[in-house]
């Protein structure tokens, strides 16, 4: 039914993903060392092994915007310009060849994996004109940040109307696993993820605290009265999944209309999970991984009443930017996935057979740790790569 690894396969075949769950001192050491509806029904499928990627160099890319640090987030706004995220907190408007810092955004706790992040519009944008944005914030008693998202309209070169709608608590001076991806279903239920902050074992197998989630809200921030928890005592109504260790990607799934996650493993076992109401996808009761020492986290990688990814990395690539491919310009990469790796500086296509991935191809080499990835609305595939800015693929064959 489900897969389980021997130890000592996977000590000998993980390397480090390179998120550390140690202390905060070590905040800004481990974000260098990351570089290194209805409830399912269906029978879950068996997890299959790990596969091999392979190399190609039919892809290269020229630069759209240039001169960024840390672009950690981006989206298009009809007009075809890009909001760009820096995680130092600059939003960058990029129009007609020129770049304009947006004011008015929010405060950013700005430590170790922790800023500005990403970035979003909401389904209905050209009627109702809201941006919806993730970030680490400092709002609340405790020293440190949390995950907080915010929506906001932008009137000129300013962000006006703005309303938190959810801020994590409590706040840590740690600068680890803040998350977060934002990403809308078809429903228009609004969905982000929060990482569980380094406590891996206070957070994400409690849902009476916030962090190692998967929430829902509606548009404007308040509670679907179908979520999983609510009223259930104690509960915080907005997680819609839990058992989540950093999610840094996430889409909806236009084939099936799920919110499918990828979220980064210890040393090993970086994973892809289909979101479902209710579910526990086990982090760190149940994992693929160990411990950056070389050590268990535990000996189990399944429980019946836990959700198993339906892909898993060995080695991590330390994912970050998650896309689904539909474009008629890509015909060859329609229907697949793309995720950026941080820790080897590529860009990796998942070739999609339903809900199975069969092969791994490492595209743009070395090019630079690959923070998000997104399709534009003129067809084109747009990176946003560490210390450059954003590119275009370009398809050399």
């Amino acid at each position: 039914m489900k897969k389980i690894l021997l130890i000592s396969g996977l000590a000998l075949s993980l390397i480090a993903c390179g998120e550390n769950d140690n202390n905060s001192d070590k905040a800004q050491v481990e974000e260098n060392a990351e570089e290194t509806s209805e409830e399912q029904t269906q029978e879950p499928t068996e997890v299959p092994d790990p596969i091999d990627a392979e190399s190609s160099d039919k892809y290269s890319y020229e630069m759209v915007v240039e001169g960024l640090k840390i672009p950690w987030g981006f989206t298009f706004l009809p007009d075809g310009s890009m909001l760009i995220n820096e995680k130092n907190g600059d939003i960058i408007h990029f129009k007609d060849g020129q770049k304009n810092k947006i004011q008015g955004g929010p405060e950013v706790y700005d430590r170790g994996q922790g800023g500005l992040m990403d970035v979003v519009l909401h389904p209905n944008y050209e009627n109702n004109g809201w941006i919806y944005f993730s970030y680490a914030s400092k709002e609340g008693e405790d020293d440190g940040g949390n995950t907080a998202v915010l929506r906001a309209k932008l009137e000129g070169n300013q962000l006006t109307s703005k309303e938190v709608l959810y801020k994590a608590s409590p706040n840590t001076t740690k600068g680890q696993h803040f998350g977060s991806r934002i990403a809308f279903d078809k429903d228009g239920y609004l969905y982000f993820s929060a990482g569980e902050r380094g406590a891996r074992d206070e957070n994400p197998q409690d849902i009476t605290r916030d962090n190692g989630k998967v929430y829902r809200l509606n548009d404007d921030g308040s509670v679907p009265s179908d979520n999983p928890f609510v009223n259930q005592e104690n509960a915080v109504e907005a997680i819609y999944s839990y058992g989540h260790r950093n999610p840094q990607g996430m889409i909806l799934n236009p084939e099936t209309g799920e919110i499918w996650v990828h979220e980064h493993g210890p040393k090993g076992g970086d994973e892809i999970n289909i979101v479902k109401k209710g579910a526990n996808f086990g982090w760190p009761v149940v994992t693929y991984g160990e411990n950056y020492s070389g050590t268990s986290i535990t000996d189990e990688r399944s429980r019946p009443e836990m959700e198993d990814p339906i892909f898993y990395w060995l080695p991590s690539i330390a994912p970050s930017g998650f896309a689904y491919i539909t474009s008629v310009k890509f015909p060859e990469l329609k229907g697949n996935l793309l995720a950026g790796s941080l820790k080897f500086q590529y860009l990796e296509l998942l070739k999609l057979d339903g809900k199975k991935i069969n092969k791994r191809t490492k595209l743009l080499e070395d090019s630079g740790r690959m923070r998000d990835v997104r399709q534009g609305p003129d067809g084109n595939i747009y990176v946003a790569i560490e210390g450059k800015g954003i590119a275009k693929l370009i398809n050399k064959q």
